[in-house]
């Protein structure tokens, strides 16, 4: 997801260096959202992981 994020902000300074403000301001929303989503998946992995039981051997 974070691959996605960087994808879409990179599109946006494409499209804001040639002149395409409606399509880079979508872009950058983009990214910013996928970019908070990656954030909060990856938070909730951590904790999950921290009240993990250890396998049993």
């Amino acid at each position: 997801m974070l691959k996605w994020s960087i994808i879409f902000l990179v599109l946006a300074i494409v499209a804001a260096f040639f002149g395409f403000g409606g399509i880079a301001a979508a872009s950058a929303g983009m990214a910013k959202i996928l970019f908070f989503v990656f954030i909060i998946l990856f938070v909730l992995s951590l904790v999950t992981g921290l009240f993990r039981k250890p396998p049993v051997q």
